[in-house]
């Protein structure tokens, strides 16, 4: 029977055998130009603009499961992650399946505010 549970062979790459570049987003990720947070939202500086969908990433390694679901949401285009969650399910056998999902958003496209001319000082 315990052949039919799947038995105890862990695969080391994305169960969908998906074939995302993890160092390269990883480094973005360390540089803190893609950031994933909990919340809603991305605070005042940077206001969600389009939001592009659910990314998720499964796997029994937390770092590749991680990376993996960042890679797919910058394949998508996106800018960030928020609602970033993340489950854990611990196997008779020891060992641990990792799930990790969030929503992958673009930023508001904001342009700088224009100045406005100087009061020309005219005096008559």
């Amino acid at each position: 029977m315990f052949f039919l549970l799947g038995g105890d062979k862990k695969k080391s790459n994305p169960p969908d055998g998906s074939t995302e570049n993890v160092d390269r987003i990883k480094e973005i990720f360390q540089s803190g130009r893609f950031p994933v947070v909990t919340t809603q939202g991305l605070g005042e500086s940077r206001k969600v603009g389009k939001v592009l969908g659910l990314v998720a990433c499964r796997g029994y390694d937390s770092e590749q499961t991680f990376f993996g679901m960042a890679a797919r949401a910058v394949n998508k285009g996106a800018h960030a992650i928020i609602g970033y969650q993340e489950n854990i399910a611990f196997h008779p056998d020891g060992s641990k399946f990792f799930t990790c999902y969030g929503t992958a958003v673009q930023y508001e496209n904001l342009s700088p505010p224009r100045r406005a001319l100087p009061d020309a000082d005219v005096r008559c």
